[in-house]
C-alpha cells in the first residue's frame, strides 16, 4: 500500500467491509501483514450481517434478532486474531457524520440470480443498500477524517459478486475518497495474482487468517487449509490477496462544449509549434564520449515529442488533441528546414536531420493508432458466497 508523506510515521490503512467475516475472507492476510509491519489498521464494518445464513444446525436458533450481535462477537474474536485494535461499526458515534443521530445500518440480504447475487424482493428501509449513498459516504468520510489513512480499501464496483451491500460499500467509499482526495484501492479476485499491490503470505500470518476464519462459527467451516461457506464446497484459504488502485475515468474531450474543444485543440497545436521550433533549433547538438559522437539533441527531441503526444492523449483521452500537437511539431520543423539563399536555416542535410524530420511522423503514428485503454478499475472482488 502507498505510504504517506512522512516516511517516519506508521502507515495508516482503512478497510471498509459490508459484513462480519468479509474483512478476513477478502483481506485477512493483508491486515495481519500490515499489523506486523507496524501499520495503524482500522476496520470499518457497515452492517452486523443480520441476514447471514447459519451453517451449524446447533446455532440456527440465532437466526433472527440474535444473529447480528452474535456475529459482532465473532468479528471481535477474528480481529483479535488478526491483531486489529481499531474497529468501528458504521453509523455508531465513532463512525457517524457529526451532528447526526446514531443509526444502525441493517444487512440487506441477497438471493442468487442467473448472473450472480441480486437484491431480495423486499428490502428493509433501514438496510445499507436502501440508505442514501450520500449519507453512507458522509459516515465513511467521518472515519477517514478521524483516522487520516494513507489508503482506503474496499470492494470493486460490482461488489465482487453482486451483493447489494458490497456495491453500496464500494459506491459510498469511492465517493468519500474522491471528495477527500484519499487513494482508494479495490479488492482483486486473487486468482491471477495481478494488481497494483499483491500480498502473498505463509507461516504465522496464514495461521492467523485461519484462526480468524475459525472465529466465524456461524458462517464458515474450517478444515485444515480449507474453508467451506454455505454456498458451496471447500476452498483453499487464500494466501495471496491483490488490490488495484481505483481511478475514475476523466471526462473525454467529447464531454466538453464545442468552445472548450476548439480552445483545447488550438492550444495543443500552439504547444506543438513551440516545441517543434525549439527542438528543431537544438536537435543537432551532440557530445563526444570516448571518441564517439553522441547526437543527444535529436534523441532528447524525439523523446520529448513522444512524451508530449502520449501525455496529451492520456489527459484528454482524445487522438484529436494529440494530432493537433503533432501537426504543430511537423509544421514548425518543416518551416525551419526551408532553405534560405541556398543553405538550410536549421536543418542541414545529414543523418541526424533525417531522423528529426521523419522520426516524429513515425512516433506520432504509433501514439495515435495505439488502442485506447480503460482507465477505470474493473476488478472482481472476493469469493462468491451466500449471505
Amino acid at each position: 500500500m502507498a505510504k504517506g508523506n512522512d516516511s517516519a510515521a506508521p502507515e495508516r490503512v482503512l478497510f471498509v467491509h459490508a459484513h462480519p467475516d468479509d474483512e478476513t475472507l477478502a483481506t485477512g492476510a493483508t491486515i495481519a501483514t500490515l499489523v506486523d509491519r507496524g501499520a495503524q489498521v482500522t476496520v470499518l464494518t457497515c452492517t452486523r450481517g443480520e441476514l447471514g445464513e447459519v451453517i451449524p444446525v446447533g446455532l440456527r436458533h440465532l437466526m433472527g434478532s440474535e444473529l447480528g450481535e452474535y456475529r459482532v462477537g465473532e468479528l471481535r474474536e477474528a480481529l483479535a486474531a488478526l491483531g486489529v485494535t481499531d474497529h468501528r461499526l458504521l453509523g455508531e458515534a465513532n463512525a457517524r457524520w457529526e451532528g447526526r443521530e446514531v443509526r444502525r445500518y441493517l444487512d440487506s440480504g441477497m438471493r442468487w440470480g442467473d448472473s450472480g447475487a441480486i437484491p431480495l424482493d423486499s428490502t428493509d428501509g433501514r438496510s445499507l443498500s436502501a440508505a442514501e449513498v450520500g449519507e453512507v459516504a458522509a459516515d465513511i468520510a467521518a472515519v477517514i477524517l478521524a483516522v487520516e489513512p494513507d489508503v482506503v480499501v474496499s470492494y470493486a464496483a460490482d461488489g465482487g459478486y453482486g451483493h447489494p451491500d458490497h456495491i453500496r460499500a464500494h459506491d459510498a467509499t469511492r465517493t468519500a475518497c474522491e471528495v477527500l482526495a484519499v487513494p482508494f484501492y479495490v479488492v482483486g479476485n486473487g486468482k491471477s495474482g495481478g494488481g497494483d499491490v499483491v500480498v502473498a503470505v505463509e507461516g504465522d500470518v496464514l495461521d492467523r487468517k485461519r484462526r480468524a476464519l475459525e472465529a466465524y462459527g456461524t458462517q464458515v467451516t474450517v478444515t485444515g487449509d480449507e474453508y467451506t461457506l454455505s454456498s458451496g464446497g471447500p476452498r483453499p484459504i487464500a494466501a495471496v490477496e491483490s488490490f488495484t488502485r481505483f481511478r475514475s475515468a476523466e471526462p473525454a474531450l467529447t464531454d466538453y462544449g464545442i468552445v472548450a474543444r476548439i480552445v483545447t485543440v488550438t492550444v495543443a497545436a500552439a504547444l506543438g509549434l513551440f516545441a517543434g521550433a525549439l527542438l528543431t533549433a537544438a536537435h543537432q547538438a551532440s557530445v563526444t564520449i570516448a571518441g564517439v559522437p553522441v547526437p543527444w539533441g535529436v534523441i532528447a527531441a524525439l523523446l520529448i515529442v513522444v512524451a508530449l503526444l502520449v501525455g496529451l492523449r492520456y489527459v484528454f483521452e482524445s487522438r484529436v488533441v494529440a494530432l493537433a500537437a503533432g501537426v504543430g511539431v511537423l509544421i514548425a520543423s518543416g518551416l525551419l528546414a526551408l532553405q534560405s539563399g541556398g543553405s538550410p536555416i536549421f536543418v542541414p542535410g545529414n543523418v541526424v536531420s533525417y531522423l528529426w524530420i521523419f522520426g516524429p511522423v513515425l512516433l506520432g503514428t504509433v501514439v495515435l493508432t495505439w488502442p485506447s485503454s480503460n482507465r477505470s478499475a474493473g476488478v472482481s472482488g472476493p469469493t462468491s458466497r451466500t449471505r
